[in-house]
């Protein structure tokens, strides 16, 4: 509605203004306004000055809604924390005042103050808390957390539907808040490994309703693609996560000697052209390929036309089957969810009875490492066509290494350490997907699909004079080669010292000459290293930590910032409880008061990890 001067008491020009100013208030500025005009008219017939009446003090006017935010995060490999980053700028493009935290940044005594929390968070390995979630976790699960009466939130949960307890962490922070009074701006999503999708959708979800509450349209919050889900890039950089860079082989060669238990390649990529840049702790995530050879196996098995066209995804893209089950569909993976998801087209009546209630156990071990051959040859074969059966599998998960390479020390290049998985289960021989492509059908000349992903909680310190201690066994040692390269190039002067592990000296020591010649020029202080089957007696790094456990503790005291990159399930759980065991033994203090002392360390950045 349009006021105009010949019809109303005001002016032209008053008129002009209210006609400008009207259309983009919002509703609880327009109730803020009527009771301050209301408000004026009667103090100025008591002859007193003009008072502001707030909405909220006006008869049934709702409280503005606050145009405050804060997206806490918790992230491991970096896909939340990027999230988190897409989601601020989203907002503040929209006028919202956005704080972004880390959840181990995060002073939980302003808990009661926000009123508007997003979380983002991933689950780590069995349903655990990412590490820099772990202290924010435990803390909201205690009885030191506050009612929230007064927040609004909503939890957007990335993990991986292969795993039991899948998307557990943010299950957890979302019924927790719940419990704590606060409530639900927009359910929560929970995202496999392919999250770009749900993530747009939830983040569109939560704009609309936000951007309601302010008096906006919601029509017109939905993310881009770009804003939505894909991982943040080097701005000079045209490729991400949804469209990674084709990057050359320049090297590719077996690390271990002859005589080994194992193969580790070490594999140099080209980046030329790419525009992409890493920093010492990152990652590369490729997009792997499946072994030809099992897909051939799976076509004799279904009878199925390798050349027949098959949908991929949502967006109806069509390949012929067997291009498809190499390069773009999961087939190295059972779940209970594809399990219950197949069940309709499987012949073999034993099926329903692994599924029957009360059979989760039996359910459990028989997906623990078989894979859809597996599945087709107990249960098959399967009814109907090969879309019925691929429409349910999922695109192949990206796999992240941790780069073993400095980009100072080796411009436009990416180097990786990567260890061939082979085993035997189930009567057959099991290859790792993107291991056993990088050492049997990666030559150099080839190329494949890669992107950085950036892993701002593994960073070497700001002051190059801080001491560092790294522990690596195996292919962990891969970023702290990395830290290395980019030392030596910058002429960082802090000690630094290396515990090593592998099994023979002879064949595993990865990179032996040049951490010998670090070493001899002094950019690497100190190294003890651990070959477990040179000994009659195993001996592990967390071994050779404790042998040196007076020097360890006083590098700890003189501030140094601790690493541990490889295996999460036992070599890191082995390293923290030895290095709480050093902590105790050498200051004093209880195992309680040492798992305190880690626990800041980790809050200060000083107690990294990088596991798998």
């Amino acid at each position: 509605m349009q006021l105009l001067a010949t019809n109303s008491p005001f002016s032209q020009e008053q008129a002009d203004l209210l006609n400008r100013l009207l259309p983009g208030l919002t509703d609880a500025q327009k109730i803020w306004l009527s009771g301050y005009l209301v408000a004026t008219a009667s103090a100025s017939g008591q002859g007193t000055a003009p008072v502001a009446v707030a909405p909220e003090a006006l008869p049934g006017a709702a409280p503005a809604a606050s145009k405050e935010i804060t997206i806490l995060y918790g992230s491991q490999t970096g896909n939340s924390h990027n999230i988190a980053k897409r989601a601020a700028k989203m907002f503040e493009e929209k006028g919202f005042q956005v704080t972004v935290s880390s959840m181990s940044d995060f002073k939980t005594n302003q808990l009661k103050k926000v009123q508007q929390m997003l979380i983002v968070v991933s689950t780590h390995g069995e349903g655990e808390p990412p590490d820099n979630a772990i202290s924010f976790h435990e803390f909201m699960h205690s009885k030191r957390a506050p009612r929230l009466e007064g927040m609004k939130f909503s939890v957007l949960s990335l993990g991986d539907s292969s795993y039991e307890l899948y998307c557990q962490t943010g299950k957890d922070f979302d019924t927790r808040l719940e419990a704590l009074g606060a409530t639900r701006i927009h359910d929560r999503v929970d995202c496999d490994v392919d999250f770009e999708e749900p993530t747009k959708a939830w983040l569109a979800g939560v704009v609309a309703r936000l951007t309601e509450e302010q008096g906006g349209s919601g029509a017109e919050a939905v993310p881009s693609e770009a804003s939505a889900g894909a991982p943040a890039v080097p701005a000079e950089s045209a490729y991400s996560r949804t469209n990674p860079f084709a990057a050359e082989v320049l090297t590719n060669i077996n690390l271990n000697g002859r005589g080994s238990n194992k193969e580790t390649r070490h594999l140099e990529l080209s980046l030329e052209g790419s525009g992409l840049v890493y920093e010492p702790g990152d990652a590369l995530g490729i997009y792997p390929h499946n072994d030809p050879e099992l897909v051939d196996l799976l076509l004799a098995e279904t009878k199925w036309d390798p050349q027949a066209a098959v949908v991929i995804n949502k967006q109806g893209d069509a390949r012929p089957l067997r291009e498809a089950l190499i390069e773009h569909l999961e087939i190295t993976v059972m779940t209970k969810s594809l399990l219950e998801k197949l069940a309709p087209l499987a012949t073999n009546p034993d099926l329903a009875q692994l599924l029957a209630p009360g059979n989760e156990a039996a359910v459990k071990t028989y997906v623990k490492g078989r894979d859809l051959l597996d599945f087709i040859r107990d249960y098959g074969p399967l009814q109907g066509s090969a879309q019925d059966a691929v429409s349910h599998l999922r695109k192949i998960p990206v796999r992240l290494y941790s780069i073993a390479s400095s980009l100072a020390a080796n411009p436009e290049e990416v180097h990786l350490t990567i260890g061939a998985v082979r085993y035997e289960a189930f009567g057959r021989a099991r290859k790792g997907v993107c291991s056993t492509q990088t050492a049997e059908r990666l030559e150099a000349g080839d190329k494949i699909a890669v992107y950085v992903q950036p892993n701002k909680h593994f960073k070497l310190p700001e002051d190059p004079s801080t001491p560092i201690i790294m522990v690596g066994p195996g292919t962990g040692i891969a970023p702290f080669r990395s830290f290395m390269q980019e030392r030596e190039e910058t002429g960082a002067a802090g000690p630094s010292w290396l515990f090593f592990g592998d099994q023979h000296f002879t064949s595993d020591f990865l990179y032996q000459t040049e951490w010998q010649r670090w070493i001899k020029d002094g950019v690497l202080t100190r190294m003890d290293v651990a070959f477990s089957r040179d000994t009659d007696e195993k001996v592990y790094v967390q071994h050779r930590m404790s042998q040196h456990a007076k020097e360890l503790y006083e590098w700890l005291e003189k501030g140094a910032v601790f690493y541990v990159c490889g295996d999460m399930k036992n070599m890191a759980k082995d390293v923290h409880k030895a290095l709480a065991e050093i902590i105790s033994a050498e200051s004093g203090r209880s195992l309680e008061q040492a798992e305190e002392y880690l626990a800041e360390m980790k809050k200060n950045h000083r107690y990294q990890r990088d596991v798998y």
